[in-house]
């Protein structure tokens, strides 16, 4: 059942969920997740097919991810609550803020989405060949990501200062990253499936901040400006050299952003 994704409570408070992207888990918070724990209630959940919480028994798609956080916060009765997404997780918050009646105030850093072109194949083929690579690279992972310049090489797409992030964090995410099994359906669906929709403006009845990294090499920077069109009740927060996971690259400033909007 979807209403028991695995998922973990920390602090007091008024409760802020934490939805994390592609490959990742609710370890994907660690660096920023005791500063917000600080100050907020935080429920951070594996989204089904990541982490601990078994996979959907059908489709795997932004919409069917959207309904089971759904139904998931109703079962939780946090129907309401404030939420934060990553990359993929930042696309379902937007998602579920379009939908209206299930989140209160939506931070969205660097969502998936709202590429064209050229740029739908080249998140897809890049994505694809590096979960590839990860995979057959497992049993070297302690030493690739505990080593600042392998490490550099593993998330040089990721980051904007790789050989810095923590190394116990980036092995986390590589076991994830190679373990879940929606992820090679929900990369598919993300890159050919169904196209974000839009809402229309005053049509969000909450706050939505949309935080995106100056040097993202994965949802790229020009991809903001398409967010802001589908989504003009959003405000736009940049932050400077910062790659994809600002949670990662500035964790304070992350952490300011997300307090201060929700």
């Amino acid at each position: 059942m979807t209403s028991e994704m695995n998922h973990i409570r920390r602090g007091t408070g008024k409760p802020l969920l934490l939805i994390h992207g592609l490959g990742g888990s609710w370890r994907s918070w660690n660096p920023i997740l005791n500063d917000l724990a600080a100050e907020r209630e935080v429920i951070a959940i594996d989204l089904p097919g990541f982490g601990d919480t078994p996979p959907l028994l059908g489709e795997v798609s932004i919409r069917t991810l959207a309904d089971a956080v759904t139904e998931f916060l109703t079962a939780q009765d946090l129907i309401g609550i404030d939420a934060v997404g990553s990359s993929m997780g930042a696309r379902l918050v937007i998602e579920l803020a379009r939908r209206g009646g299930v989140l209160g105030a939506v931070v969205s850093l660097d969502p998936g989405g709202f590429w064209q072109g050229w740029e739908r194949p080249a998140f897809y083929g890049s994505v694809y060949a590096s979960v590839r690579l990860i995979r057959v690279l497992q049993p070297l992972m302690p030493f690739l990501t505990g080593n600042p310049i392998t490490r550099t090489l593993l998330f040089a797409q990721f980051s904007a200062h790789p050989w810095s992030l923590p190394a116990d964090v980036t092995l986390d995410e590589m076991r994830t990253f190679a373990n879940c099994p929606s992820f090679d359906e929900l990369l598919e669906q993300l890159a050919d499936g169904e196209v974000q929709q839009g809402a229309p403006a005053n049509s969000i009845a909450h706050p939505l901040t949309i935080g995106w990294g100056r040097r993202d090499l994965v949802c790229f920077p020009s991809q903001a400006q398409r967010a802001l069109e589908l989504f003009p009740d959003a405000k736009l927060h940049w932050f400077e050299n910062c790659g994809h996971f600002p949670q990662w690259d500035v964790p304070q400033e992350a952490v300011r952003l997300i307090l201060a909007s929700t």
